[in-house]
């Protein structure tokens, strides 16, 4: 069932280890160019893996954010008045990065982006965000994993599309930090080569990336009344489980399946709909995944162009779905689709259309973003072209 009002994409800014920016990171993609290289913020003696796809100057995980929502506010036109009437949604993980905001003084107000308060806890990070950044009150924080922000994503378009709010930030953080990056190199899940290679035959695992995200996702009505440019719409979106183990999904991808299945209906749009798909591409996941996509879409699975780009930025955790979407809707408006970096050969358990050896031409108004996280956690968001 399609919601009341249209949900679209007024602003965003992203930054990861392509650059800052969304031109960097447009580029970045298209390029094709895996951003992995040696890890200098910590220390990784001793470790399998030692590369990822880090900048190699970042500020704390809280700069960075405030530095994301102040500039995806500022390109999607948002004045003093909007922005305080945005909700702010947050997905990140929180960890060693933060620390406890000291108590300010009276009278005292949070200084403007880029000042030098100290970085909060979560969830008390998300007020700091909003405060900072000069937006309304309400704040909700995401921790689920792989799928916190592609989460956020599908809870802020439900609460527009069914005219509870107008407007929602959602921002997204991971900086590659030496705790999560030592559990999966212990893990073993990390790639001993050094590459991503999504689909392709060879695969050894996956790579950690930067990524600090927002967007600003608006009513049709409340962009229209302020005459905002729209990037694209959030056409539908669709959330699942499959709760099979604790770290694998069901083989048959019955989980991501539901969660496209649920997307393609809230949009109202059959499956020939769809033209592109940005992949979750875990190395353990993607026969699965390829099943999922064969269920939702039969024979024409094969036919539907597929790439993750994830083999060049890296997997970015709780900011993976944000980072994604920006990717999808920058390429989409681009009209050029990314190429799956890393790749050595077919792989006959995923009998997809991976786009391997250079950009191709957009020739779709809907693309389809999917993500999942340990436990059998699944999301999938449709995005339309404006």
């Amino acid at each position: 069932m399609a919601e009341r009002e249209p949900v679209r994409i007024t602003g965003v800014h992203a930054i990861s280890a392509l650059g800052r920016g969304a031109d960097a990171l447009l580029a970045g993609v298209l390029a094709g160019t895996p951003a992995f290289t040696p890890v200098r913020r910590f220390d990784t003696a001793g470790r399998r893996v030692t590369v990822a796809a880090t900048l190699p100057e970042v500020g704390t995980l809280a700069d960075e954010l405030t530095d994301a929502v102040d500039r995806a506010c500022r390109a999607a036109g948002l004045d003093r008045t909007h922005r305080a009437g945005a909700v702010l949604f947050l997905a990140t993980h929180g960890g060693p990065h933060s620390l406890p905001v000291p108590a300010a003084p009276a009278g005292h107000a949070p200084g403007p982006p880029g000042g030098g308060d100290a970085a909060p806890e979560v969830p008390a990070l998300a007020g700091h965000l909003a405060r900072r950044c000069g937006l309304g009150e309400r704040t909700r924080t995401y921790t689920t994993a792989c799928v916190s922000a592609s989460t956020a994503v599908a809870d802020a378009a439900t609460l527009i599309g069914r005219g509870d709010l107008d407007r929602v930030v959602v921002a997204a953080g991971y900086l590659v930090e030496p705790d999560q990056y030592a559990l999966f190199d212990a893990g073993r899940a990390l790639a001993a080569d050094g590459a991503v290679r999504p689909f392709s035959a060879g695969r050894q695992g996956l790579l950690l990336g930067d990524a600090v995200v927002a967007v600003v996702l608006e009513s049709a009505r409340a962009a229209a009344t302020r005459g905002a440019p729209t990037l694209a719409t959030v056409a539908g979106w669709g959330r699942a489980g499959d709760a099979y183990h604790p770290c694998q999904p069901h083989p048959q991808g019955h989980g991501l399946a539901r969660a496209a299945e649920a997307a393609l209906r809230r949009a109202g749009l059959p499956g020939a709909a769809v033209g592109y798909v940005n992949a979750n591409a875990t190395p353990y996941s993607d026969a699965s995944e390829a099943a999922a996509l064969g269920r939702v879409f039969g024979v024409a699975a094969g036919r539907i162009p597929v790439s993750s780009t994830k083999s060049v930025h890296g997997h970015a955790l709780e900011a993976s779905g944000l980072l994604e979407l920006v990717v999808t809707v920058l390429t989409l408006g681009h009209g050029k689709l990314p190429v799956n970096a890393g790749w050595l050969g077919p792989d006959e358990s995923c009998p997809l259309d991976v786009i391997t050896d250079a950009p191709r031409p957009a020739t779709t108004a809907h693309a389809l973003t999917l993500n999942a996280a340990f436990g059998g956690a699944n999301t999938a968001l449709l995005v339309g072209a404006p």
